[in-house]
């Protein structure tokens, strides 16, 4: 129903923000990382937003990307990971460090965040890992932008030293952390991989 909402900031809270949208103020439950990224009470800012309805509660989550948005709805997927939960994980790491720690099986950076167990991170690696593979396919089929803390460029920088370091015979998992690693800046595949392999030296 809700795309997204765009007005005038009017307060903010610990985890909530109200938008002034036409004279009517929207309560709007965001990340921590939203509540840092404000502008000044009285500016104009554009969240993404999900409504979540429920018989006691109608709540409306918001995000500075529609790439968090969609990271969040993933989330929301996964048994046992509700809103707050997936708000919490969010406000702990961003939405690519998150794809690289379920690509990576990192369990510890996943219950990291508040309310979450090994459990429940062992289970959103379960199923979350094919959907954010064939994201991660489908993103390389189209060039497509993934907006976040890395921009498509580095995504497919860093996909693309990934899947030369799998090559050479090393893990999966070993690969994305040892890429993860690396600061990508502007370098290209073959100067991540270089660095990378220096990492894997290493560890």
């Amino acid at each position: 129903m809700l795309s997204f909402i765009k007005g005038e900031l009017a307060e903010i809270y610990e985890d909530t923000i109200v938008v002034d949208n036409n004279g009517i103020g929207i309560n709007i439950k965001v990340p921590s990382t939203v509540i840092g990224n404000m502008p000044s009470i009285g500016e104009d800012v554009k969240i993404f937003t999900y409504l979540y309805v429920r018989e006691d509660a109608i709540n409306v989550y918001g995000f500075l990307t529609r790439d968090d948005l969609n990271v969040f709805k993933l989330l929301l997927n996964v048994n046992g990971v509700g809103p707050k939960a997936a708000l919490g994980i969010l406000s702990t790491i961003s939405a690519n460090d998150l794809r690289y720690a379920v690509l990576s099986d990192d369990v510890n950076a996943i219950k990291s965040a508040p309310g979450i167990g090994a459990k429940t991170a062992q289970k959103l690696i379960i199923e979350l890992k094919d959907k954010i593979k064939l994201e991660s396919e489908e993103m390389l089929k189209t060039n497509t932008v993934v907006i976040g803390n890395d921009g498509g460029d580095d995504m497919i920088v860093r996909s693309d030293a990934i899947e030369a370091l799998v090559s050479l015979g090393y893990s999966s998992r070993e690969a994305i952390t040892a890429v993860k690693q690396v600061d990508v800046g502007n370098k290209d595949a073959n100067q991540v991989l270089k660095e990378a392999l220096r990492h894997l030296a290493i560890m």
